[in-house]
């Protein structure tokens, strides 16, 4: 294993102006109590999670099973497999599926984004499996697609069997993993994101509005889906921004429909009140540079390749310590990207944020006579 030189690490100046005008931090109070069976806050930047309970426990989750079911189909879009402009032929098995319903017809051809339309906006199950069946060509396939998408992503909790939610012993997810895909959702294909936040959607001359009242209550809220069936209660994924913080929250399994929205609600405000979240450092901006031996050059320039943010409690960024661990005698050839490093942010001895430290360009190996100068200086050194 290679040994590692410690360096500290500016943090950006603007933000340290800033934090130099704010209050003494604020002590943070437990979340509001939730009363479901399993919550989570997530920061969408620094994928921090602020506060959770049960998050890992799998549980029914009706509807939200559908947010699984818009990522493969999106997946399909992005691929070129499919367009926006398909038509669909529905099936009776579609037209017949029970619950919540877009009123799509036995026999009749639907373009795909009106599907989507309908399963999204009003979460229409008939509207779900028709897509599910155009894709896969069965709805149990569609299932497998699911299965193999949640495990390319790192799902740890979640199994479907249908594309829909309707109740089945097998069919799980946690609220950690439904945070996983929003978060996918908000960051991969903001083009059909945005229709999350479309309050109604008239089809076959039948308006139908938007299951999540936040919608209405809270200009900061633009997402995400519903979900109720007995079995799993009142279920609500919601995402929000305020100036430059993204906030998710999942709440499963509360007892009404109003319950969901006004816990929800709180969690954000929750997140909001006592949490601040900052942008570090840029994607490709040169941090630092360090020593290359036996190559054309004999330094190179480290970054990131993302940028990286930390999320802390409110008024505590001037306690933030950042340091870069870097590996030390590296040789050429590095090539663009390879990681040869990594930033550590702390607060106090709380790691708060981690991420790769690489290489912004490749060095190749120098010359003969540059290798073997390097050779021997390493060897006294």
């Amino acid at each position: 294993m290679q040994s590692r030189i410690i360096h500290t690490l500016l943090l950006v100046p603007f933000f340290l102006a800033l934090a130099a005008t704010q209050a003494a931090p604020l002590p943070i109070p437990k979340p509001p109590a939730t009363g479901s069976n399993a919550f989570i806050i997530k920061d969408f930047n620094s994928n921090r999670v602020i506060a959770g309970e049960n998050a890992d426990e799998p549980v029914e989750p009706a509807s939200i099973t559908k947010l699984m079911t818009a990522y493969a189909v999106f997946k399909e879009l992005s691929s070129g497999n499919i367009a926006l402009s398909d038509m669909v032929t529905v099936s009776e098995k579609a037209w017949r599926t029970p619950g919540s319903r877009m009123f799509i017809e036995v026999g009749k051809q639907v373009s795909v984004e009106e599907l989507l339309k309908g399963m999204i906006i009003q979460s229409g199950n008939d509207a779900t499996v028709a897509l599910a069946e155009y894709i896969a060509g069965s709805e149990e396939t569609f299932a497998a697609l699911m299965n193999r998408h949640a495990e390319e992503i790192g799902l740890q909790g979640s199994h479907f069997t249908n594309s829909t939610g309707l109740p089945d012993p097998e069919h799980h997810m946690t609220a950690r993993d439904i945070a996983r895909i929003a978060e996918l959702l908000i960051g991969e294909f903001p083009e059909y994101y945005k229709w999350y936040s479309q309050k109604e959607f008239t089809f076959n001359e039948i308006t139908q509005y938007n299951r999540n009242k936040l919608l209405w209550r809270d200009d900061s809220v633009d997402g995400v889906k519903t979900g109720h069936t007995e079995s799993a209660g009142y279920c609500l994924v919601t995402s929000a921004q305020k100036d430059d913080m993204r906030l998710i929250t999942v709440v499963l399994g509360t007892k009404s429909e109003n319950a969901r929205a006004e816990v929800s609600q709180a969690l954000l405000n929750y997140g909001f009140r006592f949490f601040e979240t900052h942008r570090l450092y840029g994607a490709g901006d040169a941090l630092t540079s360090t020593r290359i031996w036996k190559g054309k050059t004999e330094s190179v320039p480290l970054g990131l390749n993302k940028p990286l943010y930390a999320t802390i409690p409110r008024g505590q960024y001037q306690a933030l310590d950042a340091s870069m661990i870097i590996d030390n005698r590296i040789t050429a050839p590095v090539t663009q990207g390879q990681a040869l490093g990594k930033v550590q942010v702390k607060l106090g001895d709380e790691l708060i944020a981690e991420q790769e430290l690489v290489a912004l360009q490749g060095v190749d190996e120098g010359s003969i006579w540059q290798r073997i100068i390097d050779e021997a200086l390493l060897f006294f050194e």
